[in-house]
């Protein structure tokens, strides 16, 4: 990666813009970590917000920082990185998360940065400027990672279901209204994991292409706390018009179905955030609360509503694409 002569004033801008996504990610995704727990009558809505964002935090000490990696250096080619490609692509990013969240659109923060990286690099160098390696992992969880929720979310669901066969339904709600708070803890832990390190990974990207630091360099810790700190500050504000959608429109859930869902995704987040690869959280919880709705019967899921959500996905990453190419455009003339 080239070192640039960047201005102070422009690399604090663009640290702050950063960090204004990593805030957005965490009022929009909010829903995926708290939608069950609010519908299922489990926590208050301000109980739940700041349970999750507690979770968000507490995650800086479980995970390492191979998520960061993968976004900073495995998506596009270093050599095409500047400050003018990391405005296009936050811009692009921040764009598409304020459409989705006025329309109520469950998309992935996750993939409108992936996005805005590859309009941003395409715009400037081309499509040789895209890592096929790191890309080719990323889009094939866009299909894993709700396929592999909806797999464990189903699963789950039908192993209670056999094993609370005899138990009254009053008990069988007592009981997992209290397991609902551990499996809500674990999904947050891996949302605030997986997506505080996209983040991580845009700001140490900027930080070598200006070159206050060596691509050897281990991440600053002043970067690594406030964006961990952004994202929960953002999940405590919370994307109300988004919880809808996910905790009661999707399917109507119970505690023993918000548990479950909430289970499968979250072992979803730990192995992917293991592996180094940057999920969306929304495609993964929709996934896990699809498979306990269709674990019941194919007919208790909205599939209109679903199809929708889909659709959302499959426009993420072309859309935002496409918003920071022209924001890349529009950064040569300003920065």
């Amino acid at each position: 990666m080239a070192t640039l002569e960047i201005g102070l004033a422009t690399v604090m801008f663009l640290v702050v813009l950063a960090l204004l996504f990593d805030f957005m990610n965490g009022f929009h995704d909010a829903a995926n970590s708290i939608a069950t727990v609010v519908s299922t009558g489990v926590l208050k809505p301000q109980h739940a917000v700041a349970f999750a964002a507690f979770f968000n935090v507490v995650a800086i000490f479980i995970f390492q920082l191979k998520v960061a990696s993968t976004i900073g250096k495995g998506t596009i080619d270093p050599a095409v990185v500047d400050h003018i490609v990391v405005f296009g692509a936050l811009v692009g990013a921040i764009a598409w998360n304020v459409i989705t969240w006025y329309y109520g659109i469950p998309s992935s923060s996750s993939h409108a940065l992936i996005g805005g990286l590859v309009g941003a690099a395409v715009a400037k160098g081309g499509f040789g400027a895209l890592l096929a390696s790191g890309l080719i992992k990323t889009v094939a969880f866009i299909l894993v990672s709700p396929l592999l929720g909806f797999l464990l979310g189903s699963i789950l669901m039908v192993i209670v279901s056999w094993v609370c066969f005899r138990t009254p339904q009053r008990k069988v709600d007592k009981w997992f209204r209290r397991l609902q708070l551990v499996s809500a803890s674990l999904y947050s832990l891996g949302h605030g994991g997986n997506d505080a390190q996209k983040t991580i990974g845009i700001i140490w990207m900027l930080l070598i292409a200006a070159g206050i630091s060596q691509s050897s360099d281990p991440v600053p810790v002043w970067v690594i706390v406030t964006c961990y700190l952004a994202i929960g500050l953002g999940t405590m504000f919370g994307g109300w018009r988004i919880v809808k959608t996910m905790g009661q429109r999707i399917t109507k859930l119970k505690p023993v179905g918000g548990f479950c869902a909430e289970t499968g995704g979250a072992m979803t987040l730990f192995l992917a955030t293991a592996l180094g690869i940057p999920v969306s959280t929304t495609h993964t919880i929709t996934g896990a609360i699809v498979g306990v709705g269709s674990s019941r019967k194919v007919s208790a899921v909205r599939w209109g509503v679903a199809g929708s959500i889909v659709w959302a996905w499959v426009l993420t990453i072309p859309c935002s694409a496409l918003i920071a190419a022209g924001a890349w455009y529009v950064g040569r003339m300003i920065l």
